[in-house]
């Protein structure tokens, strides 16, 4: 990078630190690199997929997709993203991107029709954490210090999106434990009151929780909000 571009890349990268080390949420991490790379190569789309198990899953975008960013997922090997972190290769096409015998087209993404795409893999401690797509809507030929300045910055920010994507991991983790926690009182509390087994409880909170559109861990919660309730008008002796 030259002069005119290392005090930005110096104050994305602290701020990528400091949001690091703060164990900030994996989407914000992501969404600050986005950011910085849209910005870099003044692209019209900008994906970041991240490796999880055997599947690389949409985790950040540039253009707003709510509906796909969280689901959107591919097989190594599937696409060309697919394919650039089963061959950690660089893909650059300047034109003409979905006539690529490797292109596999989602509906979803309306970006799936610009002409040209960059797709670069990040690596971390050899194996790959994620990929980068950057894409034009028309012809655009990525020069080589464009290609070489996302190359650099996936080298520098690989073992941050690990570190973001494990943190991610341990909070979901954590989440899952804790909804697991509450349902278990709340089916207990169905079970004594309605003289249910527990199949039966579990299978009337999942059916409330269809119904009213909620979670099973908010119906559990309402649960134990009412026994709460009751137990704190009940005269004392």
């Amino acid at each position: 990078m030259d002069q005119l571009n290392l005090n930005p890349a110096l104050d994305f990268l602290h701020s990528l630190g400091t949001r690091i080390a703060a164990a900030d949420p994996l989407h914000e991490v992501l969404d600050e690199i986005v950011e910085f790379v849209a910005d870099l190569v003044s692209c019209d789309s900008c994906f970041i997929f991240v490796l999880e198990g055997d599947e690389l899953v949409l985790r950040a975008s540039k253009n707003p997709h709510p509906e796909v960013l969280d689901r959107l997922k591919m097989r190594v090997g599937q696409g060309i993203t697919g394919w650039v972190a089963e061959h950690r290769e660089i893909v650059s096409l300047a034109e003409k991107a979905s006539h690529d015998t490797r292109f596999k087209m989602f509906t979803e993404l309306p970006e799936d029709t610009y002409e040209a795409m960059l797709s670069v893999p990040i690596i971390s401690r050899g194996r790959v954490v994620s990929v980068i797509n950057v894409q034009h809507k028309n012809a655009h030929v990525y020069a080589p210090r464009e290609v070489k300045a996302i190359s650099t910055i996936g080298h520098l920010v690989g073992a941050a999106i690990e570190m973001a994507r494990l943190e991610n991991e341990v909070t979901q983790l954590s989440d899952k434990l804790a909804t697991r926690k509450v349902v278990e009182r709340a089916k207990g509390i169905m079970q004594r009151d309605l003289s249910v087994s527990e199949e039966e409880a579990y299978a009337i909170i999942q059916k409330q929780a269809r119904h009213r559109r909620k979670s099973m861990k908010e119906i559990s919660e309402a649960i134990l909000l009412a026994e709460d309730l009751k137990r704190g008008s009940r005269p004392v002796s």
